[in-house]
Formats: structure tokens, sequence, C-alpha cells
């Protein structure tokens, strides 16, 4: 058995009311079904779902840094500097803050948190040839000027 590709992530967050926005709105995902008030599934576009949403209630304690589990979700927002500026600058008109930015070597990334405090990283990728004889390119971090 060989798992082919990752399908899908099933986020659990305290209010889909305050969550399907920040994906929707700000990030620009499709919602595209719920299940009752408890779910909300989004898709990027050429899968049925990407992402899910569970509601677990106000009462669900905010990710902690020292815990095992999900340290962040990423989502391609374009191929260029240009495109990923105009998400940073989108992300500011939305008023979201930026909590850091990267280069990677095999992409550039800035990274954000949700209302639930998850950390999204917003990246383009850099050209294949950068990294594609050298594996090794995907460990780099760097400092990104945008």
């Amino acid at each position: 058995m060989r798992a082919s590709k990752l399908g899908h992530a099933v986020l659990k967050v305290r209010s889909l009311e305050a969550s399907v926005p920040f994906y929707r709105d700000v990030l620009g995902l499709k919602e595209v079904a719920r299940y009752g008030s408890q779910m909300a599934f989004f898709s990027c576009g050429d899968n049925h779902h990407d992402l899910a949403l569970l509601e677990i209630g106000m009462q669900a304690v905010s990710p902690v840094s020292s815990q095992v589990g999900l340290y962040h979700l990423a989502f391609k927002v374009g191929d260029t500097l240009d495109e990923l500026r105009a998400c940073r600058d989108h992300l500011a008109a939305h008023g979201v803050a930026i909590a850091g930015q990267a280069d990677h070597r095999v992409s550039q990334a800035l990274y954000c948190h949700d209302p639930d405090g998850i950390m999204i990283e917003l990246y383009v990728d850099a050209d294949p040839a950068i990294w594609r004889d050298d594996p090794a390119a995907v460990a780099h971090v760097g400092k990104l000027a945008l």
C-alpha cells in the first residue's frame, strides 16, 4: 500500500460563524457544502473538497505550540512575488495580521492565523528547476523581503 496524495484536512474550530468568513472571504476558498450546523466543506477548485471545518464550541482551547498536532496548513496563492505581495495587501485589507514571512527556496511564504489561532501559510512556488535536482532544498528557511 502507498498513499498517493493528501486528499483533504478537517480542522476543529470554535465557531463556524467566525471561521467560515475567514476561509471563504479572506482565503477565497469555495464553500461547497454544509453538514447541518456542525460542519462546512471547502474546495480550492479541483477537488470535491480540500478542507472541512468541524465546530466544537466556544469552550475549546487554542492550539499550543508545545503540543503534538498540526503546525500549519499551507495554501498556494500564485506563482510570483507580485502575487504574494497582493496576498499580503489583501490580508491587510481584511484586518489579518502577518505573523511572519520566509524564503524556503522551494517557495516564498507569508504566515497568518485563522480566528482560532491555527497557523496558515500562504505561498508561491519557486521554479522547479531550483529544487528538482536538490530535494534537500525543501529544508531551507531564509529571510524574505517583500
